[in-house]
């Protein structure tokens, strides 16, 4: 593991806005092991925001930063580290030579969520370890504890950590997520968009919205991609890359998110954009779960983003706006 000289670490919320509850009984209730005090939960209330943390090099080598998109029921410290304790894509990308910005969307990590019923309508939905087993391709439906892909690159005996990250969502936010990374781009400027799963279709999205300032998207096996593509959209010169792992034809789940998200490339080149499709066993690299920056083989994936960016950086003019200091 290289140095790495930062400027700054700087952290920030974008989006949200505030809402009024009324109407709630006041508590009597014992609050971090005092005594007895009334609790008044009426009143004023942040929600949707979202967190970012923004890594500042010292001196950069590529002009525009890198934004980190989690995917569903994750965090951005799926970017941080690795189950078995290797650093993570944050690390990597920056030893190449990019600034990053890590983000946690509205209701993940940081970036808090509200109380239901009264200001989210719904409750959220929670992920298991049997449904993360199957989900993220470590091993067949109905595996968990014991029966993984015989040569996947994920660290099984890590599982158990690598659950620790999840964290719960809503089903019908998505709006709400994209409205607070409109908020972040627009402060950010000219940028990368790197999304992984969910990440990855709100990345597509983002194009869309700010084909100005979006000047490059990574989709890591994107799901719920822009589909149809407006007609007013356009994303023709913004370079993409998708990126795919092994094991999706054992998984009728995946089968379909392919599906979807091919039928997006298709759309695109239709348009003359510059698309790219990796599919990590055609060039040889096999064993990768859905969570490839997971895997053992982490750095290798990230090398072949990172070779990516370079080249498309080298020969595109929208990718070499200077950063500003």
């Amino acid at each position: 593991m290289s140095n790495v000289s930062l400027r700054s670490i700087r952290s920030h919320f974008f989006g949200g806005a505030t809402t009024q509850v009324q109407g709630l009984p006041v508590q009597d209730r014992t609050v971090a092991g005092g005594t007895a005090r009334p609790v008044d939960m009426n009143g004023t209330y942040s929600v949707g925001q979202m967190y970012a943390m923004h890594y500042a090099l010292a001196q950069p080598r590529f002009p525009l930063p890198v934004l980190l998109w989690h995917g569903g029921g994750m965090t951005g410290a799926q970017w941080e580290a690795t189950p078995d304790g290797r650093p993570g894509w944050l690390w990597g990308l920056l030893e190449a030579g990019f600034d990053v910005w890590v983000c946690d969307a509205p209701e993940r990590g940081r970036a808090s969520w509200a109380m239901f019923p009264e200001i989210y309508p719904s409750a959220p939905i929670f992920r298991s370890h049997e449904e993360a087993w199957d989900v993220f391709r470590v091993g067949p439906a109905g595996g968990y504890p014991g029966a993984s892909h015989a040569d996947t690159q994920f660290p099984v005996e890590h599982f158990d950590q690598f659950a620790r990250q999840f964290v719960p969502r809503w089903l019908d936010h998505n709006e709400m997520a994209l409205a607070a990374y409109d908020e972040l781009i627009a402060a950010v400027g000219p940028c990368i968009v790197l999304g992984h799963s969910q990440g990855g279709g709100h990345a597509g999205h983002a194009a869309l919205r700010h084909p100005d300032l979006v000047r490059a998207v990574v989709t890591v096996e994107p799901t719920g991609m822009p589909i149809p593509i407006p007609a007013a959209a356009s994303p023709a010169d913004t370079p993409q890359l998708m990126l795919w792992g092994d094991y999706l034809d054992r998984s009728p789940l995946w089968s379909t998110y392919r599906q979807s998200a091919e039928a997006y490339v298709q759309a695109l080149r239709e348009r003359g954009a510059p698309v790219t499709v990796l599919d990590l066993p055609a060039v040889g690299v096999h064993g990768n779960s859905h969570a490839c920056m997971s895997d053992r083989n982490s750095d290798e994936v990230l090398a072949h983003i990172v070779a990516w960016l370079s080249a498309t950086s080298s020969r595109s003019s929208r990718l070499s706006q200077p950063l500003e200091k």
